[in-house]
C-alpha cells in the first residue's frame, strides 16, 4: 500500500506556508517533520508543540505513554524539549486541564483553527526560531 501524502505547501496558523516542526526525532503523521494532515490521519497531529514534563506526565495518565520508546514504529520515546506534532484534540484536552506544552506556531497547521480559538495557542506559542 502507498501513501499520498499531502502537497507542500499547506498554511500554518499564522496564514504563511507551514514549516517544520522537527525531523529529530522525525515527528508528524507522516514522520516528515510536517504537522499536517491527511484523509489517513484520524488523530490530526497538527499542533507542533514542545514537549514538558507536565504534559508527558498527563497524556501518559491519559493512555498514551509518548515517552517508552517503540522501535518497530522508529519512535524514540520523547523527553521534555522535544518536538512533537500532537493531536489537536489531546493538546485541548491539555490545555482544559491546565498543562499544555508550548506551541510553535509556525509549525501549526492551520486546520487547528477548526478546533481551537487562535487566541488559545498564543498564550502558549514558543518565541520563533525554537529548534
Amino acid at each position: 500500500m502507498s501513501i499520498t501524502l499531502p502537497p507542500i505547501p499547506v498554511k500554518n496558523v499564522l496564514g504563511t506556508e507551514l514549516v517544520p516542526c522537527c525531523t529529530d526525532p522525525p515527528t508528524g503523521f507522516y514522520r516528515d517533520g510536517y504537522c499536517r494532515t491527511g484523509h489517513l490521519d484520524s488523530g490530526r497531529h497538527v499542533v507542533c508543540a514542545v514537549m514538558t514534563e507536565e504534559f508527558l506526565t498527563f497524556t501518559r495518565s491519559r493512555g498514551n505513554d509518548l515517552t517508552t520508546p517503540i522501535p518497530q514504529y522508529d519512535f524514540p520515546g520523547l523527553k521534555p524539549g522535544d518536538l512533537w506534532c500532537l493531536c489537536v484534540l489531546r493538546w485541548k484536552e491539555a490545555y482544559d486541564a491546565g498543562v499544555a506544552p508550548p506551541v510553535k506556531l509556525e509549525a501549526t497547521h492551520e486546520s487547528v483553527l477548526d478546533f481551537l480559538d487562535f487566541a488559545q495557542l498564543l498564550e502558549l506559542k514558543t518565541e520563533p526560531g525554537v529548534r
